[in-house]
């Protein structure tokens, strides 16, 4: 769903792994994640973080739940000029791996930027058995399997790789494969681009 008139929002959620420690174990979670989070309380000077926590190009974050700052954030951000990045020639094999073609374009002033690929779950669920959401079954969408820097963007240039990722078979349904540039440190992010896939 798009609720945002006017602008496309590619969602990706990426599972910490703190809350691990209650005792139930979040199967879509990664210290990577947790990590990343931590940058971004660094960058944006806070004291600590915390869950659930919605980051916007980047640039701006908020509580999760917040869904009118949400839609109003959004709104803002699609009004901002962003690189062109292509998903193309995406397929899965009959070896469970999706392979595609990442391309860059554009002229936005940077100092530096990264290029990253992401794998997520269109849909998931979990089954939590303790904690403060002890017996609920919690639907969650985008949910990161794999994230990948897969190399640096220079403005004025243009930016082609190839890139590989395997399926994991216990998970099926529909993937998204999405590229974005990001400012190094966690910056503004330039640029997005997604591609559904449908799973065997």
């Amino acid at each position: 769903e798009q609720p945002v008139s006017g602008s496309t929002a590619i969602v990706l959620s990426e599972h910490v792994d703190y809350w691990n420690r209650i005792g139930w174990k979040d199967p879509f979670s990664s210290a990577f994640f947790s990590d990343r989070q931590n940058a971004y309380a660094a960058r944006f000077g806070l004291s600590s973080v915390y869950t659930p926590q919605m980051v916007v190009d980047g640039t701006a974050e908020f509580t999760g739940s917040e869904s009118d700052k949400a839609q109003s954030t959004i709104s803002k951000a699609g009004q901002n000029p962003k690189l062109a990045v292509s998903l193309s020639s995406v397929r899965v094999e009959e070896s469970n791996r999706i392979r595609g073609s990442v391309g860059v374009d554009g002229a936005v002033k940077t100092r530096g930027a990264e290029v990253w690929v992401a794998l997520a779950l269109d849909h998931a669920e979990s089954q939590v058995s303790r904690g403060e959401n002890a017996g609920r079954n919690l639907s969650h969408v985008g949910v990161v399997t794999k994230l990948v820097k897969i190399g640096e963007f220079r403005a004025g240039e243009k930016f082609t790789k190839e890139v590989e990722f395997k399926i994991d078979p216990a998970n099926s349904g529909k993937f998204r494969l999405v590229a974005f540039v990001q400012e190094s440190g966690m910056g503004r992010v330039l640029g997005a681009a997604e591609h559904s896939i449908a799973g065997r």
